[in-house]
Parts: structure tokens; C-alpha cells; sequence
């Protein structure tokens, strides 16, 4: 599979903190990656690195070989950053950073909103939306721009149960239509029914990156073997 991104020897700094160590880390074309780890081990600088947000102290990032960020990746944050625009305003503005416009954007917005069962919604301001809505808002903004790779911290951290399942389905959609993700989460379970590969976090290092069928069936650390037995669902 084609090498997307490639992380070797990074170190990354969140202000006086040490966020990540000596990370060396690929990710390919089509996987799903879940990434695993107690609070503060590093589980969204090493987000924020991977798309281009935080440049490294130490090491390297390049994106398919090269050391320019691409246009061809988004990301969704935990608490979604909307504007105080309505729901397809807030997509037509990403689109418009990226440069599409016109009847294309239009067509994206509609398809997106379709989506993610937000079509009806259009015209209405997104911050009055409810949590569970302004999520999916967030994802069909970032699905609206057809990214190569999607970054999703802690998707449904917040969101009850229906509308984190809700969530899933739409992440599923996405990565069935080709976009790589990556994304943390808190949630083991949700990692079993998303995630291809695991990559586990342990104070800033990588503890264990590996298929995720393995890693719930026999951690290969003794730290993942911790884990588990700590936060088993």
C-alpha cells in the first residue's frame, strides 16, 4: 500500500510539556488507525503533528515523501469549531479556502449535508445545533473537501450514545469511499468496531502499533497487556 505519511524519530513540545518522544510511525493508504493511550500520553499532539498543526522539535514528517503539507487532508476536533454562519455556510467556507466554488461547491454541500442527515438543516445558524448535530456538521465539512486523509481527535467524546453510533456510520462511510483515518479515542470498544490498526501511546512513545485484531487479543507489551485489563469494556 501506498506510504501516506511517515513520522521518524519526532519529538513534539506543548508549551513546558514533552508531548511526544521519539516517535517513528507510518501511516498507509485505506487503513483505519486508532489511536490508544491514557490521558496525556500524547494521543492528540500526535494528531495535530501528523496533519501539519504542530511542527516537531526533533525528527521528521513528510507526507507521501515530501516535506510540504498537501491540501489533500482535513480534521475533526472533539468540540467542533463552527462559525456563526448557518450549517451549509459553514461548508461553503471550507470549500472556499480550498478553492471550490460555484455550482461544484454547491453540489458538495448538498451531497455532504445529505449525508450526514443534515440536508434539512441548511439554513440554519450550526451553533444552534445540538451536539450530536454540529459533529456530523463537522465531518461533512471535512467530507465535503474529498480528503486523502482524515484526522478525527476523539469524535464522540461528548455525545450520547446514539448519536456517537450515528458518528461511526458516517466515519464508516467515509473511509468506504477511500479516505484514510486516523483517529483517537478513549473508547475501546469503539476502536474494535472502527479501527484496523492500533497504535498505543505510552507517555509520548509509541508503545505498540499494530493490527488491531492482535492488539485486542494479546498485546504484545506488557504495558498493553496494563491496559487493557484497566479499561476492557
Amino acid at each position: 500500500m501506498k506510504t501516506l505519511l511517515e513520522l521518524d524519530g519526532v519529538a513534539a513540545r506543548y508549551g513546558p510539556v514533552q508531548a511526544l518522544h521519539d516517535v517513528s510511525l507510518v501511516v498507509r493508504e485505506g487503513e483505519v488507525i486508532a489511536v490508544l493511550g491514557a490521558n496525556g500520553a500524547g494521543k492528540s499532539m500526535l494528531l495535530r503533528v501528523l496533519h501539519g498543526l504542530v511542527e516537531p522539535t526533533t525528527g521528521s514528517v513528510t507526507w507521501g515523501g515530501a516535506t510540504a503539507r498537501p491540501p489533500g487532508q482535513a480534521m475533526v476536533f472533539q468540540r467542533p469549531v463552527l462559525l456563526r454562519r448557518s450549517v451549509a455556510a459553514n461548508v461553503r467556507h471550507a470549500l472556499k479556502l480550498a478553492g471550490v466554488r460555484g455550482p461544484v461547491a454547491e453540489r458538495r454541500i448538498d451531497d455532504a449535508l445529505a449525508s450526514v442527515g443534515l440536508r434539512a438543516l441548511a439554513g440554519r445558524p450550526a451553533r444552534v445545533l445540538s451536539g450530536g448535530e454540529q459533529q456530523r456538521l463537522a465531518l461533512a465539512r471535512a467530507w465535503a473537501l474529498a480528503p486523502e486523509v482524515l484526522f478525527l481527535d476523539e469524535p464522540t467524546a461528548s455525545l450520547d450514545p446514539p448519536s456517537a453510533r450515528a458518528v461511526e456510520a458516517i466515519v464508516n462511510e467515509i473511509h468506504a469511499l477511500g479516505t484514510t483515518i486516523v483517529m483517537t479515542t478513549h473508547q475501546l470498544a469503539q476502536a474494535k468496531r472502527l479501527a484496523e490498526h492500533v497504535v498505543l501511546l505510552q507517555e509520548g512513545r509509541v508503545a505498540e502499533h499494530t493490527d488491531a485484531a492482535v492488539f485486542f487479543r494479546k498485546p504484545s507489551s506488557a504495558y498493553g497487556q496494563a491496559f487493557l485489563e484497566g479499561e476492557r469494556l
